[in-house]
């Protein structure tokens, strides 16, 4: 699926007039103070973005490209980036604004960013300057919102990016272990736009300043708002429960507007026959809603949670995705469905707006760690069509594969040549999610527009999908051959099940674009957690480190892979990491990074998680559990094993062998995993004290207490 997709856009996003503000022009930088803002002959502004994050403008950072896309509109835009949550104060630097304010917690989630896997607060915030920790606040959206909703109560707030969009739902938290509502209930906000929010908010921004209020705009896709009752002429599917899902029936229109075939014309008698009314078949999807069970009920009923959580999944195309509802309180979330992804003009016009590729000027000399790393990158194609359970990339940005065009991408790097500093002439990466899925897409339009899969690679890759890489590779060569430019790397994860479908791309990789090491995700060699992770067994690996290995000889290289591992992700056993662990070792494999599974907001890995069920498949009350790793204790051993070699975990791991009857693997012969004890380490573990209430190491299968259907 790729941006030449036949789902097209009903308008062209740069296809709306101007708003009268264009006069203006284009901002050096989007101003962040009243004095930047009368250097520029503005009294107000028109939109105001608030963000958790530095602003960077770069079309890397969302609030940039989200900005810069509403200026090209007309719109006069203004940042308030890192505000000071403490009070209203900082949110009214810049004045009330004449449409609304933009609220994102950044390009991380808050709580993500804030804390580690292992609910540890973190010392660093790579996206503010210096690194500095501790300029936002927990859950950004909402303190945000709710400051903003303090300063001027009659300016509408419309939250997005990441944060928003994975909460859309009632969504398990991680960090409260409880299922929160959605996030546009508790933060109070008149609208949500979730996914890549350029077409709905392009559509809202005109509509509100044409003098619409935000609360009769209610039709724009991948946008969400509270109802009272589902919108006219819609239809909707009851699946509030396990039973089989049915209609509800629709409230007739007593005044009669959506009757079909009405006309103010009384027909002749004797034309009747003339008139021939060919109505469209209307497709099973259009003008329907599906009703979730309510958040009360998700909240108390796991296998309810699992089961709402597995049809939010199945509504992500655009091309059929239906309305969701669900009631909170005695209210309900409405969310549209997603909106039509970018076609390939769109997206060279939106990268070709006039980013400074720069932080802002305020900010002088400090450094902000997430801009460095990305500053001479350039970002070729958004979506991924994995759907890794694990993974919120296909819940935010969709399946569909979005393409630049090379020119724009050529033009891109020779902008950065020219204008960003301290290049030295190697682009660190031309990406995306994924490395080589540029401009692939389903070969089959009527599929296209009508799959629910999960995912088009797993469990197999689907026969209608496009496995051609010949326009990456020719990508590839068009750019490394730009005057000026030394090294194209590639540094985005390759998606390796695809690449050796076309052992071209392999050889072109492994000839031109690796600068020593090629990071891939295999994430896990035994079978069971790659099940429920939705990525391919590692005969795909081995097949593709052979064709690596192979193309690098034959270039002169001496080039390795770099496999990245998720322990403790749900579906893996005590023996599952032990497998790995010892796969790693007679690899020659020693991880210097290693990570837990992180349950982040609507993941289908963390239905898993919380539910203890795999949404996946079809849920119900009988279904089969699924291991889940949890506890401190269990996940740092799982941990440790991905870290073997490292004498730290030595005791602990000994510990766990032997509770497994795994004590073979403990010696110094080659098939063991970790060395014996010495005198000494056995003196020291005697005089521990064990902690009291140990439990053991081994995973339990702990199945969902059997809870009462509510109906």
């Amino acid at each position: 699926m790729s941006s030449t997709s036949l789902i097209q856009p009903d308008r062209e996003l740069f296809s709306w007039p101007q708003y009268w503000a264009a006069c203006f022009g284009p901002a050096p930088f989007l101003p962040m103070t009243r004095e930047e803002m009368d250097i520029l002959g503005w009294d107000s502004c028109d939109i105001i973005v608030i963000s958790g994050d530095a602003y960077v403008d770069h079309p890397s950072f969302g609030m940039a490209i989200i900005g810069r896309m509403l200026e090209a509109q007309g719109f006069r835009v203004g940042i308030i980036a890192q505000p000071d949550w403490s009070s209203k104060d900082d949110f009214m630097r810049l004045g009330k604004p004449n449409l609304f304010f933009g609220v994102t917690a950044g390009n991380m989630d808050s709580m993500i960013n804030r804390y580690t896997a292992d609910r540890k607060r973190r010392h660093d915030d790579a996206y503010t300057p210096d690194n500095q920790p501790d300029k936002r606040p927990d859950r950004a959206t909402m303190v945000y919102t709710q400051r903003c909703k303090e300063a001027w109560r009659d300016v509408p707030v419309i939250i997005g990016g990441i944060e928003a969009s994975l909460r859309r739902t009632a969504h398990y938290d991680y960090w409260s272990d409880t299922v929160r509502r959605s996030v546009l209930v508790d933060s109070k906000a008149d609208m949500l736009v979730f996914g890549n929010g350029e077409r709905p908010l392009v559509e809202v921004a005109h509509r509100l300043a044409a003098g619409e209020p935000i609360g009769t705009i209610t039709d724009v896709r991948n946008t969400a708002m509270m109802v009272k009752q589902a919108m006219p002429g819609w239809q909707g599917v009851d699946s509030t429960r396990l039973d089989q899902p049915g209609k509800i029936d629709a409230i007739p229109n007593p005044y009669g507007e959506d009757l079909p075939c009405a006309t103010s014309t009384p027909v002749k008698p004797n034309e009747a026959k003339a008139i021939v009314v060919q109505m469209p078949k209307p497709k099973p999807w259009e003008k329907t809603y599906v009703m979730l069970p309510s958040f009360e009920k998700v909240k108390n009923d796991k296998i309810l949670y699992a089961h709402a959580s597995r049809i939010v999944h199945h509504e992500t195309n655009p091309g059929c995705a239906r309305a969701i509802m669900q009631k909170h309180g005695d209210r309900y979330i409405w969310l549209n469905p997603p909106a039509i992804p970018l076609t390939t003009p769109e997206m060279d016009s939106v990268y070709g707006l006039p980013f400074q590729r720069v932080p802002h000027p305020s900010y002088g000399d400090r450094k902000i760690p997430a801009y460095d790393m990305i500053r001479f990158s350039v970002n070729i194609m958004r979506g991924c069509f994995g759907g890794c359970s694990f993974c919120s990339i296909t819940e935010h940005e969709g399946r569909i594969i979005q393409s630049r065009s090379e020119d724009s991408i050529v033009a891109e790097i020779e902008e950065i040549r020219d204008k960003v500093p301290g290049f030295t002439g190697i682009i660190s990466d031309i990406g995306g999610p994924t490395a080589n899925m540029y401009m692939l897409r389903c070969k089959t339009p009527r599929a296209e527009q009508s799959c629910r899969r999960a995912s088009c690679v797993w469990p197999a890759i689907c026969p209608h999908l496009d496995t051609n890489h010949q326009p990456t590779i020719d990508l590839y060569r068009r750019t490394r051959s730009i005057k000026g430019i030394k090294k194209i790397l590639i540094a985005s994860g390759v998606r390796y099940d695809l690449a050796v479908e076309d052992p071209r791309y392999i050889k072109e990789l492994a000839s031109h674009h690796v600068g020593g090491y090629l990071k891939i995700a295999p994430e896990h060699t035994e079978e069971g957690p790659l099940a429920k992770m939705m990525k391919p067994g590692m005969g795909s690996y081995h097949r593709f480190k052979e064709l690596f290995d192979k193309y690098s000889k034959e270039a002169g290289k001496e080039q390795y892979l770099i496999p990245y591992f998720i322990a403790s992700h749900p579906g893996t056993t005590d023996e599952d990491m032990v497998n790995l662990a010892l796969w790693l070792k007679s690899n020659r494999f020693r991880l210097d990074q290693v990570q837990n599974f992180y349950p982040s907001p609507m993941a289908n890995a963390t239905t898993m998680y919380h539910s203890g069920k795999n949404p996946l498949n079809r849920v119900n009350y009988k279904t089969e559990d699924v291991v889940i790793p949890k506890g401190d204790r269990q996940r740092r051993l799982h941990k440790a094993l991905l870290r073997y070699h490292d004498p730290k975990n030595w005791p602990m791991l000994r510990e766990a062998l032997t509770e497994m009857g795994k004590k073979h693997l403990i010696g110094n012969a080659k098939g063991c995993l970790v060395p014996e004890a010495t005198p000494d380490e056995r003196r020291q573990a005697s005089r521990r004290p064990k902690p009291k209430g140990m439990q053991p190491a081994l995973t339990r299968h702990i199945p969902v207490k059997n809870q009462q259907r509510k109906r």
